[in-house]
């Protein structure tokens, strides 16, 4: 599990002491990690008696996390101005969204691109998710609530890829035993999470896979996503969570990109097996993980984006075999 020192502890709560409101918030277009994680604070805090408010500046939000409490709460404005920010699953104040620029701020997170933008930050790259971090932050101090506690087995569900990423340790499983000492029902939690997708996304889906082509002798994978696909089948951009791995569950494939064109430019996903795809996703403006990471770019077309990436990874591979 994340390594939380008694120091980060002590500091969370004279910043707690300090403010009489907290406001919770996480990064803009947001994935089930940084939901579950916002909501697991949420429910702790305000079942601890604090006046607190939980924020998003996306719309829609992934609908596949409506079923968790307080998922409802969650608003696209700030009303407390004099709270203290807990910014989770977020690697750079840009990315909240919101403006809270000289706010005193508690970032949690596990990206090991996190730029420490809070007062206090409590970042373990070590961690497979956001909610971990949380969980140790908060565990010793405060009372878990059961809504609190399948908030936080959501997320680690979700960025673990359903505990099949190699950054899975006994660890990890000990977390999901601890929670489910708490009351989650893990087979509701993985029907409601798995098993509730919308048609558009089987639709979308499909269209992502028709788009697949293999570059580097099949060992990069490339799905792409335009808008007029999006608009065809209805989709929206919570829609494509998990495309992405299709492309790398290909037997030959060592990295896969899906790249989903937006007004102006494109958002870019990389997933690997073993490949650093972080340090490429830094080189385009973008961060992540060692084997999930991605990034935005605008005034640049598919072709000549694609182009560079096929290079960057053509040198990266041929590096690491040389």
């Amino acid at each position: 599990m994340a390594q939380v020192s008694d120091r980060e502890r002590e500091e969370l709560r004279k910043l707690l002491q300090k403010h009489r409101s907290v406001t919770v918030l996480s990064h803009i277009r947001p994935d089930p990690d940084a939901i579950g994680t916002s909501l697991g604070i949420y429910q702790i805090l305000k079942a601890a008696g604090y006046r607190v408010e939980v924020a998003n500046a996306t719309y829609p939000l992934p609908r596949v996390l409506d079923f968790l409490e307080g998922f409802g709460r969650i608003k696209r404005k700030i009303d407390y101005d004099d709270s203290l920010i807990i910014a989770c699953d977020c690697g750079s104040i840009d990315r909240l969204g919101f403006d809270v620029v000289g706010r005193e701020m508690v970032v949690i997170d596990h990206h090991p691109s996190n730029t420490a933008f809070g007062t206090l930050n409590v970042v373990d790259p070590k961690a497979v998710s956001s909610s971990e971090v949380a969980y140790d932050l908060f565990k010793e101090e405060f009372s878990i609530p059961k809504a609190g506690a399948e908030a936080f087995y959501a997320a680690l569900l979700s960025d673990t890829r359903n505990f099949t990423l190699p950054s899975v340790t006994a660890g990890t499983f000990a977390l999901a035993q601890e929670l489910i000492a708490r009351g989650v029902d893990p087979g509701g939690i993985a029907q409601a999470m798995l098993q509730r997708r919308s048609l558009a996304s089987l639709r979308i889906l499909g269209r992502a896979i028709d788009s697949l082509r293999l570059y580097l002798e099949g060992e990069v994978a490339v799905m792409t996503v335009t808008l007029k696909d999006l608009e065809a089948t209805g989709a929206v951009v919570t829609d494509l969570e998990g495309i992405a791995d299709y492309g790398r569950s290909l037997a030959t494939v060592r990295v896969a990109i899906l790249m989903v064109e937006r007004p102006g430019g494109w958002k870019v996903s990389l997933r690997s097996k073993g490949e650093d795809v972080m340090s490429v996703a830094v080189e385009f403006g973008g961060g992540g993980h060692r084997e999930a990471a991605g990034f935005e770019r605008e005034g640049i077309t598919d072709r000549e984006l694609l182009d560079r990436l096929l290079e960057r990874i053509a040198a990266q591979i041929e590096r690491k075999e040389s």
